[in-house]
């Protein structure tokens, strides 16, 4: 897993290809409940498919942030996974841009 970290937030993780993606989601839970609450950004932008078992991670992720009242932002979905986002209505519970993950570090920072 690539974790880049500008300050104390937010972080951001660019995901693996499946099936690779369980696992570092996994290892972000983890990590982000030993470390304290932060805000995140995911960067899906090298995944094409994305399963059940990686979505049950991040609804895990989402919980555990949303819970301590910090962000998850996903970016550069592809067209298919923004597509199982909108079909299952998870489009509404996520935070999705396409903008530059660096950029959007920048301005969850300022907040």
């Amino acid at each position: 897993m690539n974790v880049r970290q500008w300050s104390q937030e937010p972080i951001l993780v660019e995901l693996p290809p499946e099936p690779q993606s369980v696992a570092e989601l996994k290892m972000l839970v983890h990590r982000v409940r030993d470390r304290g609450a932060c805000d995140v950004i995911v960067d899906f932008r090298r995944v094409g498919i994305f399963t059940s078992a990686s979505l049950a991670e991040l609804v895990r992720l989402r919980k555990l942030l949303t819970d301590c009242r910090h962000t998850l932002t996903l970016c550069r979905l592809s067209a298919r996974t923004k597509g199982i986002f909108s079909v299952t209505g998870l489009d509404k519970i996520f935070t999705i841009t396409d903008e530059e993950p660096e950029t959007w570090a920048t301005l969850a920072e300022a907040k």
